[in-house]
């Protein structure tokens, strides 16, 4: 009976956040400065929320009338869906453009990206140079897709020049850390072997490196590839850059065709489901 009680002791010194509820059950309430904090952000957030639906100037604006309106746009959009200004050769033609800018941006940034990844992985790169190509990277990251390519329209112009080379230099961010993080996943026996044989960098890199991680390399940019086939469709319409972006951005805005904007949509959708058809056999016949 004693030692009972002495075990009953040891436990609630040892774990003195655990308190028992009249039920039996032993309720965990770790409190800590993290989850106070963000409880607080949640319940700012909420009252920022509320606080700017209610001060928000509507300008007399009839929301059920809206809301009507809305619904009545949407069913026109999605089933009522037909060409009025374009042929469908034509809206072919634009989506190959589409692709075409997806696919150079991303073998453009592939190819930059993989010979920067050597560099930056730090099982195999001297560790003050990775720390500053991640970093590096990691700002060019921060800044959002469609900046970088209206920064370059700056010097290029708004057109397929501009888009190519911001989509490039986003994508080229994005797969240095991807693939620096699989060479990092590699056993370090393998390669320390390789050193120890006499093995001189690049034949580290062919022999141990792009074996063992072409599968994720692989996978990382079928999904790159996905991301910039959608930016190129923003793209066509914020930076000029054609293809079926710009239609859709002319239907919507400047025609004010909802018809061709539904057809033109369904166009884009079923070509973004063919493509992730497409990139998940490649993946798997690449592992």
């Amino acid at each position: 009976m004693q030692d009972t009680v002495v075990v009953q002791n040891e436990l609630s010194v040892s774990v003195p956040h655990m308190r028992h509820r009249r039920s039996g059950k032993i309720k965990i309430g770790a409190q800590s400065k993290s989850r106070i904090a963000l409880k607080i952000l949640a319940v700012v957030l909420v009252g920022l929320t509320i606080y700017a639906f209610v001060s928000f100037d509507y300008k007399e604006i009839d929301f059920w009338a809206a809301v009507t309106d809305t619904l009545h746009n949407i069913r026109t959009v999605f089933l009522e869906p037909q060409l009025s200004t374009d042929t469908v050769s034509n809206v072919l033609y634009q989506l190959l453009v589409t692709f075409c800018l997806g696919i150079l941006s991303t073998i453009f940034g592939a190819v930059l990206a993989f010979f920067c990844a050597l560099f930056c992985a730090k099982n195999i790169a001297v560790s003050w140079l990775a720390n500053l190509i991640k970093g590096i990277v990691a700002l060019v990251r921060a800044v959002p897709t469609v900046l970088w390519v209206l920064i370059f329209a700056v010097s290029a112009g708004l057109g397929s020049v501009a888009a190519v080379v911001g989509l490039t230099f986003h994508s080229f961010a994005y797969l240095t850390k991807v693939y620096a993080e699989s060479i990092e996943e590699i056993d370090n026996g393998t390669i320390e072997a390789l050193r120890a044989s006499g093995a001189n960098f690049w034949q580290i890199v062919f022999q141990a490196i792009v074996p063992a991680s072409i599968s994720r390399m692989v996978a990382w940019t079928f999904m790159r590839f996905e991301i910039n086939f959608t930016n190129a469709v923003a793209m066509g319409a914020a930076a000029g850059a054609g293809g079926i972006g710009f239609h859709l951005f002319m239907a919507g805005s400047f025609y004010f065709d909802l018809h061709e904007m539904g057809f033109l949509t369904y166009i884009v959708v079923i070509a973004v489901v063919l493509l992730e058809a497409i990139s998940t056999k490649i993946k798997a016949k690449a592992k």
